[in-house]
């Protein structure tokens, strides 16, 4: 059985592989890159580097070719860009005759208001008619995402936010990696989504919880999303990112991740990483690449 991961030297990727190397011989697996140079360290303990890239459909035609369970991450870019990107993947593989799709999608994909979903709407829709069997992983939100407002509560600044009272289900990458490698190589995922959400918190609740961990109490700024994108955008981020980022706010304040699931704990036969737990592994990471 020839398993493969595209995007595997991305940051989620990266540690998909990681872990399925602990449980698979090397030679049964391979990555799909856009830059094989990038994956020299995988290439070293060998694992079959391929090139892949989602602008050149030729290109993964060769690099799906003889697989038969592929982990497809979804790629970053415009919702437009995205869309074009994942059917290329996916008629590939459907070329390539593979047997079974796990893809990375989105939490509550199919109903979802968050501006990020029409590509996985596209995307799980794509998989589905091609009548390969597969897995939705509707991965809710990574901790890491927030690494920018850790680092800010770190050096004594206000948690800013315009999200309300809306709750996310933060969990880390490498749980969501943890649950894509088990998926990709376990049996009985045929035709399953999983709803892989941690436990829903407001950014209040997640700040006090940051607070816990550092020992010192964390002001939140409650802010209009105009005030919020004139913060943004004093922070140096291009013009091109400020309504995205404004818009995640807004989808998060008007419930698109609030999502409650024990599919996490169902997918990896334990409890996702706690909160606490997981903040202060974030912390210590913060401070050792100080």
């Amino acid at each position: 059985m020839k398993l493969l991961v595209t995007g595997a030297t991305g940051k989620l990727g990266s540690k998909v592989v990681e872990i399925l190397l602990k449980s698979v011989p090397a030679s049964q697996l391979a990555v799909s890159v856009r830059n094989p140079e990038k994956a020299e360290g995988l290439r070293s303990q060998g694992v079959e580097v391929r090139h892949g890239d989602f602008d050149r459909p030729e290109t993964l035609d060769t690099a799906f070719a003889g697989i038969d369970r592929l982990l497809i991450i979804s790629a970053d870019g415009d919702n437009e860009t995205r869309i074009i990107q994942h059917t290329n993947a996916v008629e590939a593989a459907k070329h390539a005759g593979v047997k079974f799709i796990a893809y990375t999608s989105l939490a509550n994909a199919t109903e979802s208001k968050n501006l990020m979903a029409p590509p996985h709407v596209a995307t799980e829709a794509a998989i589905v008619n091609t009548g390969i069997p597969y897995s939705f992983l509707r991965n809710n939100w990574y901790l890491e995402n927030e690494i920018g407002s850790i680092q800010g509560a770190l050096a004594g600044a206000p948690w800013v936010t315009s999200a309300g009272e809306g709750k996310v289900g933060w969990a880390l990458q490498k749980d969501y990696a943890e649950a894509a490698a088990t998926v990709l190589v376990g049996e009985g995922h045929e035709n399953t989504v999983y709803e892989l959400s941690g436990p829903l918190l407001t950014q209040e609740e997640l700040v006090n919880a940051l607070g816990a961990v550092l020992g010192k109490e964390i002001p939140v700024q409650q802010v209009n999303d105009e005030t919020y994108a004139e913060i943004i955008k004093g922070l140096g981020l291009p013009d091109f990112v400020i309504p995205i980022v404004v818009g995640i706010q807004e989808s998060i304040r008007n419930g698109s991740l609030e999502v409650e699931s024990n599919d996490f704990e169902k997918v990896l036969g334990r409890p996702v990483t706690p909160i606490s737990e997981a903040l202060t592994q974030i912390v210590n990471a913060i401070s050792q690449t100080k």
